[in-house]
């Protein structure tokens, strides 16, 4: 035979249950005292800032060679893999080795600008550039574009 729960005892779970049901955070009406006020509803969780859209990539128009240079011209686009800023024999001028083409080697074409043509900061590897101008060796026998025009596209940092 099963013996009785003492009141303290049975006190003790009604208060539990009713702690458990009234902490569940419904805020239906169906735990709302009858006839009582209608709880408030929360208040609207925050937006969150929208997130800006990232910065358009930069155009960049390609350089072309001018009609009158004929054959004697190459234009090149393509991203910057180094660049060689302080150059060995002392001229100024900029030696930026680009992806594509292949002009230097396959895949490879260097840029050789002058330092009349040189923009106020140096291109950086990821930056996008384009030239034009005569092919001409360089110091190491290596073949190069001598640009007459030259733009830089910044890549997104």
């Amino acid at each position: 035979m099963r013996r009785p729960l003492p009141f303290a005892a049975r006190l003790l779970a009604l208060a539990a249950v009713l702690t458990a049901t009234a902490c569940g955070g419904s805020s239906s009406d169906a735990t709302a005292p009858a006839g009582g006020p209608t709880p408030a509803p929360p208040p609207p969780a925050a937006a969150a800032p929208p997130v800006p859209a990232p910065a358009p990539v930069p155009a960049l128009e390609p350089a072309r060679c001018p009609a009158e240079a004929g054959t004697a011209c190459v234009a090149h686009t393509g991203r910057v893999i180094t660049v060689e800023s302080v150059d060995p024999d002392g001229d100024g001028d900029l030696h930026v080795i680009a992806a594509g083409g292949s002009v230097t080697a396959p895949g490879i074409t260097i840029l050789d600008v002058s330092k009349a043509l040189r923009p106020a900061v140096d291109p950086r590897p990821g930056d996008r550039v384009t030239g034009a101008g005569p092919v001409y060796r360089g110091s190491f026998g290596q073949r190069q574009i001598e640009v007459t025009v030259f733009r830089v596209a910044p890549a997104r940092r």
